[in-house]
C-alpha cells in the first residue's frame, strides 16, 4: 500500500482520504488551518496530522487546493517536497465554466512541474472525477505524467481504492485531462442532466 500525504482540508481531501484508509494506504493530512487539518484527520479515523509547508511525510502529495491555490503552494513548500510524487487533481474552469482559466496550451500540473524541485515528479489525476461519484461508485481515474515509475506508483494507489487507473500519456496531456473536466461540466448541464455520472471507457471484445 502507499504512504500519502493530502495537501487540503476540503471535500475532495476528505473523499480521497477516505477511500485511502479504506483501501489500506497511510494518510497525513495538511492544510493551511492546523485545527481543520486535524479535525479532518480526526474524522478519517486512522489519519495523522503533518504542519503546513514542512516535508510532507507521504511518498505521494495530493494537492487537493482550488487551482489558483496551487502553484504558490507548491511554491511555498519548497524543497519539502523533493523526491516526492505530486498529484495534481484541480479543474482550472473561467468563471462560467465552459473553459480553462488559462489561456495558453498549458495546465496547472505543467505549472506545477516549473515550480517544483526539480526531483520531484508531477502526475495529473481524478480531475475528471465529480466528489460524489468518487466517493459511491467506481468511476475509471485518468492521469498523466512524464515520470513512468510516478506514475506506476499513482495506478497502484488508484487501485488501492478499487478503481481503474488508465494512462493517457505524458504530463502534456494534462492541457487534455483539464479540457475533459470542462466537457463533464458540459454533460451535467445538457446531455446528462445531472452530476451523477463520470467518463469511462468502454473495450469491445477482442
Amino acid at each position: 500500500m502507499s504512504s500519502i500525504s493530502i495537501i487540503g482540508t476540503g471535500n475532495m481531501a476528505r473523499t480521497i482520504g477516505a477511500r485511502a484508509i479504506a483501501g489500506g494506504n497511510t494518510v497525513e493530512v495538511m492544510g493551511r488551518n492546523q485545527s481543520k487539518a486535524a479535525d479532518l484527520a480526526k474524522a478519517l479515523g486512522g489519519a495523522t496530522t503533518g504542519e503546513w509547508g514542512t516535508a510532507p511525510a507521504g511518498d505521494i502529495v495530493i494537492v487537493a487546493l482550488l487551482y489558483d491555490g496551487v502553484v504558490p503552494a507548491i511554491a511555498q513548500y519548497g524543497d519539502a517536497l523533493a523526491g516526492k510524487v505530486i498529484v495534481d487533481i484541480c479543474n482550472p474552469f473561467n468563471s462560467t465554466f465552459d473553459g480553462l482559466a488559462h489561456r495558453e496550451e498549458t495546465s496547472i500540473a505543467q505549472e506545477v512541474a516549473k515550480a517544483a524541485p526539480a526531483s520531484a515528479s508531477v502526475v495529473k489525476a481524478f480531475n475528471t472525477v465529480f466528489r460524489h461519484v468518487l466517493e459511491k461508485g467506481r468511476p475509471d481515474v485518468f492521469l498523466a505524467g512524464d515520470n513512468a515509475r510516478a506514475k506506476a506508483s499513482v495506478e497502484a494507489f488508484i487501485e488501492s481504492l478499487g478503481l481503474r487507473p488508465l494512462d493517457v500519456g505524458d504530463l502534456k496531456m494534462a492541457h487534455w485531462l483539464e479540457g475533459a473536466g470542462v466537457v463533464t461540466v458540459g454533460l451535467a448541464n445538457h446531455g446528462v442532466g445531472n452530476l451523477n455520472f463520470a467518463l469511462s471507457i468502454t473495450e469491445l471484445p477482442v
